[in-house]
């Protein structure tokens, strides 16, 4: 089984923090961000915690298709710099997002 993942830590999140799949206020202040990719599924897994906390929360909208590890690394870095520049999520609700991990195509060699 082919799989990718990813840690950005220490992310500010802006005024309206981030959105979880789970019961609760958003998130805000120092996050880290961790971005899972499995090929068997073609499912990027997002998911926040608060800077050095130990459980994971998914982001709502998680998981969002993407068809490689390529697509799965752009959505993690626009994901990060969504957060900082205060972009409200859900990943859903943000198209540009989801719909730009869709449409990447694997590099060519």
């Amino acid at each position: 089984m082919c799989w990718a993942s990813w840690t950005t830590r220490g992310v500010f999140a802006g005024r309206d923090g981030v959105e979880t799949g789970e019961v609760g206020p958003a998130l805000t202040g120092e996050l880290d961000v961790h971005t899972t990719w499995t090929q068997a599924d073609c499912l990027a897994h997002v998911t926040v915690q608060y800077s050095g906390a130990s459980d994971w929360l998914p982001l709502a909208g998680s998981p969002v298709a993407c068809p490689n590890s390529d697509a799965s690394r752009s959505l993690h870095d626009e994901v990060i710099q969504s957060i900082r520049a205060g972009v409200s999520f859900p990943l859903g609700a943000n198209t540009a997002l989801a719909d730009a991990a869709a449409r990447k195509q694997p590099r060519t060699s």
